[in-house]
């Protein structure tokens, strides 16, 4: 007969996922995972078959309780007239509360992007899975807001608010003040 699990899977896997974003994939050491969930090295194996499996959770994880959340109101039926705007403040917001995860290390998908692992299928194909979700998210967003454009402009202006967004996450880790003036320019074009 097996032994019961110990220990809140999620929990786990938020915790991991925060070593993750902090360090990446490769310079994440067992080690640090250790140490952070509080599970042997045999345990994480066991839960989740590598350290791979465990990114992988993380992943899953960082879409399903970070990213959707904040475009869950660019989805719904029928979607608020001001929504886009508030996703672009809420995450100008989050980006200026330095000290917290996505202010001091971007977005994990997107550093995840720049590292060696997002050379495997299963990785890449998250992260493109992600940038058009953001994409798709935002041209519903745009397509309440800005209701005068024909479907073509609001097609190329959820693609250049896309990339806002791809640029200000990648540049939070490294250049927050600047992160936070792309995502400044993003809410000028939505009000022009």
């Amino acid at each position: 007969m097996g032994r019961t699990q110990a220990f809140d899977t999620q929990e786990v896997i938020r915790s991991a996922r925060t070593v993750f974003w902090e360090h990446g994939y490769e310079d994440a050491s067992l080690p640090d995972l250790e140490r952070a969930t509080g599970l042997s090295r045999s345990s994480i194996y066991h839960a989740f078959g590598s350290k791979r499996g465990l990114f992988d959770a993380a992943l899953t994880s960082y879409l399903g309780e970070v990213i959707r959340p904040r475009l869950l109101p660019l989805n719904a039926t029928d979607v608020a007239p001001d929504a886009i705007m508030e996703y672009f403040t809420g995450l100008k917001e989050a980006l200026a509360q330095r000290g917290t995860l996505s202010a001091d290390n971007g977005c994990l998908l997107l550093n995840v992007a720049g590292a060696p692992i997002s050379n495997e299928e299963a990785v890449s194909r998250t992260i493109a899975g992600y940038r058009q979700e953001l994409r798709g998210s935002l041209l519903r967003g745009v397509a309440a807001h800005r209701t005068e454009l024909d479907m073509a402009a609001q097609e190329q202006l959820a693609t250049v608010l896309s990339s806002l967004v791809i640029a200000a996450m990648t540049l939070a880790r490294v250049d927050n003040p600047q992160a936070l003036i792309t995502l400044d320019t993003a809410l000028i074009l939505l009000g022009s």
